[in-house]
This record gives C-alpha cells, sequence and structure tokens, in this order.
C-alpha cells in the first residue's frame, strides 16, 4: 500500500486545512486509518483515528472538537478536516494504515504503512 499525503501548507491562526490521504496499490477499505503528528524537536503523536467503516473514531484531546477525520472507501482516500487551527497544531502530518485492526488505534507502532507527511504551519 502507497498513501501520498497531501493538503497541508501555511494558515494564520483560527483557519482552516483540510488534509487528504489517497491509498494506492490496495484498497483500503477494510483498514483502520489514522493521522500523526510530529512536530520539530518532538516526538510523533496521535491525532486521529477511523475505523474501516468510519462508524468509529477517536481524537487526541489537544484536537477534539476541531479536527475530524472522515473517509471516503469508494476512493480509497481519508482526511482530516482541521478547523479553528492553533500555532501548536503546526507539525509535518502523516497518514497512515493498520491492516490487522477494523477500528482505529492510537498507538503508531500498530500501524503497518506511512504517507511521507505534509508540512502544516500555523502563524500566530
Amino acid at each position: 500500500v502507497q498513501l501520498q499525503a497531501s493538503g497541508g501548507g501555511l494558515v494564520q491562526a483560527g483557519g482552516s486545512l483540510r488534509l487528504s490521504c489517497a491509498a494506492s496499490g490496495r484498497t483500503v477499505s477494510r483498514y483502520a486509518m489514522g493521522w500523526f503528528r510530529q512536530a520539530p524537536g518532538k516526538e510523533r503523536e496521535f491525532v486521529a483515528a477511523i475505523s474501516w467503516d468510519g462508524g468509529s473514531t477517536d481524537y487526541a484531546d489537544s484536537v477534539k472538537g476541531r479536527f475530524t477525520i472522515f473517509r471516503d472507501n469508494a476512493k480509497n482516500t481519508v482526511h482530516l478536516q482541521m478547523n479553528s487551527l492553533k500555532f501548536e497544531d503546526t507539525a509535518v502530518y502523516y497518514c497512515a494504515a493498520d491492516i490487522h485492526h477494523t477500528a482505529g488505534v492510537r498507538w503508531g507502532a500498530e500501524y503497518d504503512y506511512w504517507g511521507q507527511g505534509t508540512q502544516v504551519t500555523v502563524s500566530s
């Protein structure tokens, strides 16, 4: 599975961005998917996850109520809608696929495939 993340950019605090993750090589419609991020000098952290059918989602406390993860299995894509962005959301964002679980999990080690990352920069 190849994952291609896109949609990052520079945005002012309070603004919005939508990240997309396109899968190729294999359908990910039966897999849980997740978004993680890594800021400079910090460890990678969990952002959001979604079950294979989109029926279950999970969010880090820091983004709950501001970010929404959703998927389109017909198009083999997963998205992260980010609203009310804050300076501390600045990071490289990665999408990932977990072929062993149908519900999203928070632990990056459980994910099997990773995208290349897309930079999100929020100016204060």
